[in-house]
């Protein structure tokens, strides 16, 4: 056991282990063996009896091998733990070291980068010094300008003050400048009104001398100076390109209302009013003196049927009316959300106006005046539904013996007018256009407004209707009931207009206007007896006071003087003279009577 692990242990122990080892066995105290030994002897003398001496020696060795054996063996235990402990310390002490110079190692490694990041930090700090320097120079300079704008800003602060003194004082005048603004344009526009008002009253007066020229009452020198009178009413207002493109927003899309081959209408705001501003198409005229010439004629044209024409801008090619809210009469008439429905009466109220307007054109002196294009399209309704006749831009003009030549009808544009169907079927076929022209044309709107239809082949359907006693059955329903003689007179009327023969075409003559006019009224209610004149039972136009007290109408009393009466008509006693006065009272009576009818 000893001689086999003793080397093995030796090579595990460090030689100060294996010194300690041979030291301990020498160190054996010799009391001990001797000791061992004694005992052995008594042992071995208490069987001397029995043994020999060669074999108490041999028992001797034996014991002593025995002890020496078991104190080696629990020295090498010892040893060997004494051994490992060593190792395990130094691998302690190995593994402690070998940290160290790993702590070492980082601690050299942190040195380095503190050494850099200090070096950074001095290079920062040496910027940071340079940037310092700059910021507080730049910082005295920003006080600097601060000083500056600080003072600008106090002195603009003090403009401002000013300015808004001034401002407010800008702002007073002109809002009192906006007033009398204001006032002026209220003026302007009553003004305008006025001015329109006269020169329809002085129209109406030049209808009436007409009238009393034609009846021998007036002299022809006398008339022609009143006619005179009528070329020297104001000139027309004369407008700006700027003034119509500011009315119109440029002629913008959005307020365009018509368009046709003669041009555009647009509606716009001038005059303090709303209008309608009709912008022709350059090659459709001649030339600025042609465009001139009609425009004038057509200012001249006041009536409270024609539409009434405001201004002009030969710059634009553009002529200013009046906006009449409701729109065409053909529109008006097979449209069926209307507010205001279109019953019988109305119907013949406008049949009435439109003959009013054209017995005006046909008897206009020194030309007569030929619309050329009367149809509904043409007709305007203002908002109580009364008609206004337009598109008399290039109507055509004429003496009474050149009407008939072909070459006499001039116009600005040679753009076909009217619809085919309005259109005089013998100028269709011989090209001369004359005032029957525009009584055939009127003849359709009157069966129209009676039958509600269109116009193609309507002559015929109520011609044929007529004929078989059937005319109640094409009268239009939504008009309401139709009293029997007004229905019956225009149908008659109607027809007699639609006549394919011109010659056999009525004319357009005041008393048949004032048959027309007395047809909605005398069936609507009774006219008040001192509306009527004695002598024709008419309701009366020029009320005439004559030297018996009683009021009589111009043309009756005048034709019963002239037929060598010197007698009243109402007592059959003699005149105390032959002198007419004018009963104003009476005429306004009669207008506002039939306005409200």
């Amino acid at each position: 056991y000893g001689k086999n692990e003793l080397p093995h242990l030796e090579d595990l122990q460090p030689n100060s282990a294996r010194t300690a080892v041979c030291s301990e066995i020498r160190s054996l105290d010799l009391g001990e063996i001797i000791e061992t030994e004694a005992t052995n002897s008594s042992k071995s003398s208490s069987c001397s009896s029995y043994c020999s001496p060669q074999n108490s020696t041999a028992v001797y060795l034996d014991a002593y091998s025995e002890v020496m054996e078991e104190r080696i063996n629990s020295q090498l235990i010892e040893t060997q733990r004494e051994a490992e402990a060593a190792t395990d310390e130094s691998f302690a002490e190995l593994i402690k070291c070998r940290r160290s110079e790993a702590e070492a190692a980082e601690a050299m490694q942190k040195v380095k980068l503190f050494e850099s990041a200090h070096a950074h930090e001095v290079e920062l700090r040496k910027e940071a010094e340079v940037a310092l320097r700059d910021t507080v120079l730049e910082q005295q300079k920003l006080l600097e300008e601060s000083e500056r704008i600080s003072g600008e800003l106090q002195m603009t602060m003090r403009n401002v003050a000013l300015l808004d003194s001034r401002a407010k004082e800008t702002i007073r005048r002109r809002d009192e400048a906006a007033h009398e603004l204001l006032l002026i344009q209220t003026s302007i526009s009553t003004l305008w009104q006025e001015r329109q008002q006269i020169r329809r009253q002085k129209m109406e007066a030049l209808r009436w001398l007409e009238r009393w020229k034609s009846r021998g009452q007036i002299g022809a020198a006398h008339y022609n100076g009143v006619i005179g009178f009528a070329e020297e009413l104001p000139e027309l207002a004369e407008f700006s390109l700027s003034d119509i493109e500011n009315a119109t927003c440029n002629f913008s899309e959005s307020f365009k209302i018509a368009q046709g081959g003669f041009g555009c209408i647009y509606k716009g705001e001038m005059l303090g009013r709303t209008v309608a501003i009709k912008k022709f198409h350059q090659q459709n005229v001649q030339g600025p003196a042609e465009f001139h010439r009609e425009v004038q004629i057509l200012s001249s044209l006041q009536h409270p049927h024609l539409l009434t024409l405001l201004g002009v801008c030969p710059e634009a090619w553009s002529i200013v009316y009046e906006y009449l809210p409701n729109g065409t009469l053909q529109n008006y008439l097979f449209r069926k959300s209307n507010i205001i429905p279109l019953t019988w009466n109305i119907r013949t109220r406008m049949i009435a106006e439109i003959s009013s307007a054209l017995c005006f054109l046909h008897s206009f002196k020194p030309e007569a005046i030929i619309h050329g294009d009367l149809k509904p399209e043409t007709i305007l309704l203002d908002s109580s539904l009364s008609c206004k006749i337009c598109e008399f831009r290039f109507s055509r003009l004429g003496t009474e013996e050149s009407l008939y030549s072909p070459s006499s009808s001039f116009r600005l544009s040679t753009e076909p007018k009217g619809a085919f169907t309005y259109t005089d079927p013998e100028f269709q076929r011989t090209g001369v256009l004359t005032t029957k022209s525009d009584i055939y044309s009127f003849g359709l709107i009157i069966l129209q407004l009676l039958t509600g239809r269109t116009p193609v082949g309507l002559a015929v359907l109520v011609r044929h209707a007529v004929s078989f006693g059937k005319l109640s059955s094409i009268l239009d329903s939504s008009a309401g009931e139709w009293p029997l003689s007004v229905a019956s007179r225009l149908v008659e009327l109607g027809l007699q207009c639609c006549a394919q023969n011109r010659r056999s075409r009525p004319e357009l003559t005041p008393t048949l206007v004032r048959e027309l006019e007395q047809l909605h009224v005398s069936e609507e209610r009774p006219v008040p007896s001192f509306f009527l004149c004695p002598i024709l039972q008419e309701i009366m136009h020029d009320p005439q006071i004559a030297a018996d007290g009683f009021t009589y109408e111009g043309d009756a009393i005048r034709e019963w003087l002239e037929n060598g009466h010197d007698t009243s008509p109402m007592t059959n006693l003699k005149l105390n003279h032959l002198l007419l006065t004018p009963n104003h009272s009476i005429r306004l009576a009669i207008q506002d009577w039939l306005c409200k009818s």
